[in-house]
């Protein structure tokens, strides 16, 4: 008989389509079946005498055997034995043999579907062993929805080779115990001596850093040369003690509340907030440096950080090679499955702008959030089923069996310098005592935690294991206890004496060159300006096309009028200033980095920076072709995520100063959906963390007409952050003071980051144009005066901010108005009060100042404006506004021009236009009390 089409069930027509492939050519299938298949034909050459029905029933169940093997692979996870302190859930159908068309009676027969294990032909029983050895002990293994089969193949192949065994040598396992008695002892330690005071500890999860550890060891070893870890407060104190080797006098000098200094300018954070970096040595004598990314009490917020850090690190320092650093990512349970900026930063893992060659994932599974029982806190079956996403595979371990989870991670660290790709460890563990250990948590899972209170911490698991394998003596377990105790007890004595921790500000590595501001770097800004035949020659570069390539002929016809700019007219506008500033800047040597949602093209239209060819998908970057020794200029289209982009380009630029690292919203008021990296990093962080950064965060803003999702970019909540100058906000009219502003970054020795806002309808505003010399004389101008008025004449002057200022001048200039000057303060933080007050005592027979605006009267820059003046020659400035609201801005273009009509007439008070009046009485008496 040449084929199997005897067979019955559904996998027999399947079955004998891989059979006839084998005997066509055996290397056409799989190596499992082409083994199975050897002993199939085998078996019918030795059973001929047999009779002839049964082969078929022995072939039915070795495809039942292959089934099980597969069952195993595929489900074996959900049968562990990963739980310490609870029973597991159960999940039907099991792995029963009974389920495969196999009995008891099966259990001594020879199979030889077993090749697929790699074990030859075997019996029954002796394979369930294996696969029980293998899938459903300490470790279960969650990969079959991965979809490339060299991977699949190579993960079943490590596992099944050792049947997920650690083999760890005497000096190893000694090693594991030592960082484990280390973890759990500074608990105690802290514990007994610090009663009362938050740590967040790691009690029932200290295999973490053993496991932490030998990933180190095992990294270094396949080429890490540098980890960059993110962790939230459960166990940093712990990491940053026996990890990162931070003091142990330094940290109990912060629980002594030694870490305040007078002389320092800075607020601090809590201790399980704080970063650190250090280089370790490793048992091969090899270095390795380790940075622990500070991060705040919003879980999550450090990822996207941990792979901008990593990415520009990869970029500057190891020349693209991402073999050589890693990035770690340190999750708790209910954070992993809760958090949506986790599925936003897991989606860059193969996206070109952001991939960082895979993250290794540990997720400290304590079954709980805070109160929030497991069941409560997500849908999917695991907390780590967002791995799904990136066919990520997953290691669920016993958080008891610290063997288990070093061999998982270093299995991981393979896996993750092969394939450069994420892979998550899902570290079955508890909580010992509450959220903090304040807490009681009884409250809520009394069973539960009756349970881990009589549970052994995973030292002395491993102390009992050792001592039962022969492998260690109690007393040598007792005698590294009491020696290590020791050794803390003399640390805290120390740390009594100190005074402060606080050792001043010194920069190290990439930031080595830069300094803390002061306030009188912001009263002036440095030169910034470029040579006019420097100049000149980059915009005909940026605005010449290459004559070998066909564009669309509306991008011909716009850098035809951009080549007009750089040849003849010399008159740039918005988008032209904006190349010539990265332009000028990549000759300079800086790296450009600019993304964001659709950032190539730009939102609006304006910028054109990547050119698709007409005929092709063929892309051309002018930027990317100034000259053979610029620097790189890159630029990517994000995917659709604000708070996973701003964090990770935030971190690409905290990494290095020495790149113009830029994040666009798509509108202005979308950044809003990254709120938290405002809050936490951006304006805080120098602060709270003495960490500089150049981030430029580019706001479309501006009110056309367009409702309120696409008016504001919420001037008021940055300005409320304002303080410490902590960062620069500005509001530009001109593409000349914004190329300075841009370029301005560079041009002092320390860094803070810039938000600007800018325009939508100016980008092709016909005054919204800089003049040559603009560029090439002078600097940014935080104030601009009124050239369009006589100082004596005047009796008023307004003061505003962006896009209003144009409405204002045409105004003014149509209708001859000579007394009211329009002075643009261009930068809003730092503001330059003195630069405004030098410009109003100018205006000798002025009687009033006025702040006008679009946005209504509690949003904008009022606010903050009206609260700093009172002690200054501002003191009774008046506002001109829309009405104060909850919402940013009308979504009906009637309303919005008779709003807009309002502010323009009563900018000018008396005599106010009889049109303006009728206006004014007509559409918003009402809103605005106007008579």
């Amino acid at each position: 008989m040449d084929n199997l089409s005897y067979l019955n069930g559904a996998n027999a027509e399947y079955i004998d389509s891989i059979y006839q492939a084998y005997k066509e050519d055996p290397n056409a299938v799989e190596f499992g079946w082409q083994k199975f298949f050897e002993g199939f034909d085998f078996g019918r050459g030795a059973d001929a005498g047999v009779a002839s029905e049964a082969t078929p029933e022995h072939f039915l169940k070795e495809v039942s055997v292959l089934n099980l093997i597969n069952g195993y692979r595929q489900r074996g996870h959900l049968f562990t034995q990963t739980n310490p302190v609870r029973e597991r859930r159960h999940h039907l159908p099991t792995l029963d043999i009974e389920n495969f068309g196999l009995s008891q009676a099966d259990l001594d027969t020879v199979f030889n579907s077993s090749v697929e294990l790699g074990i030859g032909a075997a019996k029954l029983s002796d394979i369930v062993t294996f696969l029980k050895r293998t899938y459903c002990r300490s470790i279960g293994a969650e990969y079959k929805f991965v979809r490339t089969p060299e991977v699949l193949s190579w993960i079943e192949n490590k596992m099944e080779s050792v049947q997920n065994t650690p083999n760890f040598s005497i000096e190893e396992k000694r090693r594991i115990l030592k960082k484990l008695n280390e973890a759990v002892s500074f608990e105690n330690f802290l514990g007994t001596k610090f009663l009362g005071q938050k740590r967040f500890s790691l009690e029932g999860a200290e295999a973490l850093i053993p496991a932490l550890d030998s990933v180190i060891e095992k990294g270094s070893a396949m080429g890490i040369e540098e980890f960059v870890i993110g962790m939230a407060h459960r166990g940093r104190l712990n990491v940053l003690a026996n990890i990162m080797q931070k003091t142990y006098k330094d940290i109990f000098a912060e629980f002594e509340g030694k870490g305040y200094s007078a002389e320092s300018p800075f607020g601090g954070d809590v201790k399980y907030h704080l970063g650190y970096s250090t280089d370790v040595t490793t048992n091969d004598g090899k270095s390795v440096h380790l940075s622990l990314c500070p991060n705040p009490s919003h879980l999550e917020t450090v990822n996207g950080v941990v792979e901008g850090m990593t990415r520009s690190k990869i970029d500057f320092k190891y020349g693209g090679d991402d073999s050589r650093i890693a990035p770690i990512l340190i999750h708790g349970d209910a954070s992993v499955a809760g958090q949506g900026i986790v599925y936003e930063v897991i989606q860059m893992a193969g996206l070109d702008g952001y991939k960082t060659g895979g993250t290794i994932h540990l997720v400290i599974n304590n079954q709980i959030g805070f109160t929030t029982n497991y069941k409560d806190g997500r849908t999917s079956t695991y907390c780590t089923d967002i791995a799904k996403v990136t066919l990520s595979p997953v290691f669920h371990v016993n958080g008891d069996d610290v063997e288990a989870l070093v061999y998982a991670i270093n299995l991981a660290m393979e896996y993750r310098q092969k394939y450069k790709n994420d892979v998550f460890i899902d570290i079955l563990c508890y909580r010992r005592f509450g959220h903090n250990e304040a807490d009681e948590p009884k409250f809520t899972q009394p069973l539960l935690y009756k349970s881990i209170e009589q549970h052994a911490n995973p030292r002395d698991i491993y102390i009992k294991q050792l001592i039962g394998e022969g492998k260690m003596e109690a007393s040598l377990a007792k005698e590294m206890e009491v020696e290590f105790r020791g050794i803390l007890q003399e640390r805290l004595n120390e740390a009594k004496e100190v005074t402060s921790t606080y050792k001043g500000v010194k920069f190290a590595g990439a930031w080595s060159d830069m300094r803390i501001a002061s306030a009188e770097d912001f009263v002036t800004s440095p030169d910034t300006s470029v040579k006019k035949t420097t100049l000149l020659e980059i915009a005909k570069r940026i605005s010449t096309l290459p004559a070998d390539k066909k564009f669309f002929k509306k991008i011909e016809k716009l850098f035809a009028e951009r080549n007009k700019m750089a040849t003849s007219s010399h008159v740039f506008d918005w988008a032209m200033g904006e190349q010539l500033a990265y332009a000028t800047l990549l000759t300079e040597g800086k790296r450009v980095r600019l993304s964001g949602q659709d950032v190539e093209r730009g939102t609006f239209s304006h910028r054109h920076a990547v050119l698709t060819l007409e005929d092709s998908e063929e892309e051309y970057i002018p930027l990317s072709n100034l000259s053979d020794q610029q620097a790189p200029f890159d630029i990517y289209n994000s995917h659709l995520s604000e708070y996973g982009v701003l964090g990770f380009e935030y971190g690409y630029a905290m990494a290095n100063p020495n790149a113009l690292t830029i994040w666009e919203a798509q509108f202005g008021d979308f950044f809003n959906g990254a709120q938290i990296v405002v809050d936490q990093y951006i304006a805080s962080a120098e602060t709270k963390w003495q960490r500089e950064n150049g981030l430029v965060m580019l706001l479309p803003h501006g009110y056309e007409g367009q409702g309120p999702e696409h008016s504001s970019a919420r001037i008021e909540r940055f300005m409320e952050l304002c303080a410490d100058y902590n960062m620069q906000v500005t509001n530009c009219t001109t593409p000349a003071n914004f190329f300075h502003a841009i370029r301005r970054q560079f041009k002092r020795d320390f860094r803070k980051p810039l938000i600007v806002f800018t325009p939508k309808s100016l980008l092709r505003h016909p005054l919204c144009v800089s003049k040559l010399e603009e560029f090439t004389n002078g600097k940014f101008q935080e104030v601009i005066n009124d050239a369009n008025v006589k100082a004596n004449e005047v009796d008023r002057v307004l003061f505003c901010s962006g896009k209003i200022y144009y409405e204002l001048l045409e105004k003014q200039q149509k209708e001859e108005i000579k007394n009211v000057a329009i002075v643009r303060v261009e930068q809003l933080y730092p503001t330059p009060f003195k630069q405004m007050e030098e410009v109003y005592k100018g205006y000798k027979n002025a009687k009033e100042a006025v702040w006008v605006q679009e946005e209504p009267e509690n949003m904008g820059a009022w606010p903050y404006l009206l609260r700093k003046t009172r002690k200054t020659v501002f003191s009774d400035i008046e506002v001109i506004s829309r009405k104060e609201s909850s919402s940013t801005a009308t979504g009906f273009a009637k309303q919005h021009a008779d709003e807009q009509a309002y502010i323009l007439a009563k900018s000018f008070a008396a005599p106010v236009t009889e049109v303006d009046q009728k206006i004014a009485k007509k559409s918003v008496s009402k809103a605005y009390n106007v008579d």
